[in-house]
């Protein structure tokens, strides 16, 4: 009995080894199954979606077309002309404001500076005196120069009167000799003393176009003390002080090269590098809008004047000039600029929008 009541209890009990190997099997079979079918139902959603947007543009345009013919057509209203003078076919450049006239003014002799008579931004007239060096030896040496040119006057002035009392003794000695009341020694003496006073003359001449002369250089060289400007403008830089010694080339130390600098206003254009790949769309006389970086909305008016025939090997551009329509003082030299080089079509729709 107890054995027989032993072996139905074994055959009762659970295989533990047996479930751990098989549940984990089953398990994973059921993950993959549900990983596959959701791969699947993903695959056919896209497929259909995909399908879907192909075939929508196709009936869009075809109810698009029914409504169109539908529907009468309106007229077209003409659109104004744009008023930025901006294409899309202008090309563009940016450059720099310049001044074909700037000069630094200086002086042609060394010496040192007295007086300064302009400062940064006062305007100047042609042959105005800017500056004024030290001319007391100058002076001196122009007086002395004007001294000598008296003293060579006073010595023509002499030798004249000698020689026409010379003169005058020689024809009486020669009425006499023909009366035979002189002799032809006092005749040749007479002769001869004309002579040397006729060359003495000449030498006493000469001498005083030399001091002249001499004296106009000694004067010249005292008007350089006055340094001056050479056109009209407008100073935009004062380089030199009183006191300070100046001089027509750099020799080192503290000598100064220059007194101020002047700007011909009136010269102001702009210059821009265009690439050379672009050159063949920008022609002399051709309209530009200009727009400086300090008004960025304040459009200029302005015309090519010419192109520099040489490019520029590193850089691959062209040189071109530019020309303000209007001037304004706003506009100052080195300021940055930005250009459009305007169409034909682009530059009558500009002008007749200015008008």
């Amino acid at each position: 009995m107890r054995e027989d009541k032993s072996k139905l209890l074994r055959s009762l009990t659970i295989d533990r080894g047996t479930s751990k190997v098989e549940r984990p099997k089953s398990r994973w079979l059921a993950i993959s199954a549900a990983i596959v079918a959701a791969c699947v139902v993903a695959f056919a959603a896209f497929a259909a979606f995909e399908l879907r947007r192909q075939d929508l543009p196709k009936e869009t345009a075809s109810q698009t077309a029914s409504q169109t013919a539908s529907q009468p057509q309106a007229p077209q209203q003409p659109q104004p002309p744009a008023t930025n003078g901006k294409s899309a076919g202008s090309l563009a450049a940016s450059g720099y404001v310049v001044a074909r006239r700037k000069a630094t003014v200086a002086a042609e002799i060394t010496g040192k500076v007295v007086e300064v008579f302009t400062d940064e931004g006062r305007t100047v007239t042609e042959g105005q005196v800017v500056a004024r060096l030290d001319s007391v030896l100058a002076e001196k040496d122009y007086e002395l120069a004007r001294s000598r040119v008296d003293t060579a006057d006073a010595a023509v002035a002499a030798i004249t009167a000698d020689l026409e009392d010379a003169t005058r003794i020689m024809s009486r000695v020669q009425t006499l000799s023909q009366k035979n009341f002189a002799t032809e020694a006092d005749l040749t003496k007479a002769q001869a003393r004309v002579g040397v006073l006729s060359a003495q003359l000449r030498q006493a001449q000469s001498q005083f176009e030399t001091a002249k002369i001499d004296a106009k250089r000694s004067a010249s060289m005292l008007d350089k003390h006055q340094i001056r400007a050479p056109f009209a403008g407008v100073v935009v830089d004062r380089s030199a002080q009183p006191g300070e010694m100046i001089s027509p080339m750099s020799v080192g130390g503290y000598t100064r090269t220059g007194i101020c600098t002047i700007v011909d206003m009136d010269s102001i254009e702009i210059e821009v590098d265009v690439n050379e790949a672009f050159i063949g769309r920008v022609v002399p006389g051709g309209a530009v809008n200009a727009t400086l970086d300090a008004y960025p909305d304040w459009t200029i008016p302005a015309s090519v004047i010419a192109i520099v025939p040489t490019a520029n090997r590193e850089k691959a551009t062209v040189k071109v000039r530019i020309r303000f329509d209007k001037k304004d003082p706003r506009i100052l030299p080195d300021m940055a600029v930005k250009v459009n080089f305007l169409a034909k079509a682009d530059g009558a729709a500009g002008a007749t929008a200015a008008n």
